[in-house]
């Protein structure tokens, strides 16, 4: 998203058109209402742009920034920088760096926050190479030159909860690990 910059030039350049729009009305026409038809703005402008000049002169007249001045509810740098690290260095998505920074941090942050910070920030895509992957392809299957190499089996005698007295079954908990 590129931004335009506007130079002192352009600044000073539509400031003086906001005023002759002004004189226009007054010295002219004498009718905003025809005024404002003549330059294709509302009247509502027209006053704004009137009120501006009355109080601060032709400076009043310059556009200015409509970004607010403050802003409440905005994330704290800092958590930004959190997010940023977790996305990059750990490749954790929104739901789980939501999580971490509640558990680990006691910040409070909706996943879908993080994932507006991510998107303005061209993080919320990971690349292919980090990219969560399925299991057919994630697990690759071995084979050994021997059946059975690499093979423990573990036997675990298991006392049955309930003893009754006439019967001596004994139980087995087999495990195998590869």
């Amino acid at each position: 998203m590129a931004e335009r910059v506007r130079s002192e030039k352009d600044l000073v350049r539509r400031a003086n058109r906001h005023l002759a729009v002004l004189r226009h009305a007054e010295e002219i026409s004498g009718n905003v209402a025809a005024t404002c038809r003549y330059y294709g703005i509302s009247r509502t402008v027209f006053y704004r742009w009137k009120q501006c000049y009355e109080d601060e002169g032709i400076d009043g007249l310059k556009d200015r920034s409509s970004a607010p001045l403050h802003c409440p509810t905005i994330t704290h740098p800092q958590v930004v920088e959190k997010i940023i690290h977790l996305r990059q260095h750990h490749h954790f998505g929104p739901l789980k760096i939501s999580m971490y920074l509640r558990r680990y941090h006691d910040q409070e942050v909706s996943a879908s926050t993080i994932y507006r910070i991510l998107q303005r920030l061209r993080l919320s895509r990971l690349p292919a190479s980090q990219r969560y992957k399925r299991h057919q392809q994630r697990w690759k299957r071995y084979e050994k030159q021997r059946p059975g190499h690499q093979l423990q089996i573990d036997v675990k005698f298991v006392e049955p909860i309930t003893t009754d007295a006439g019967r001596k079954k004994r139980y087995y908990l087999l495990h195998r690990d590869r």
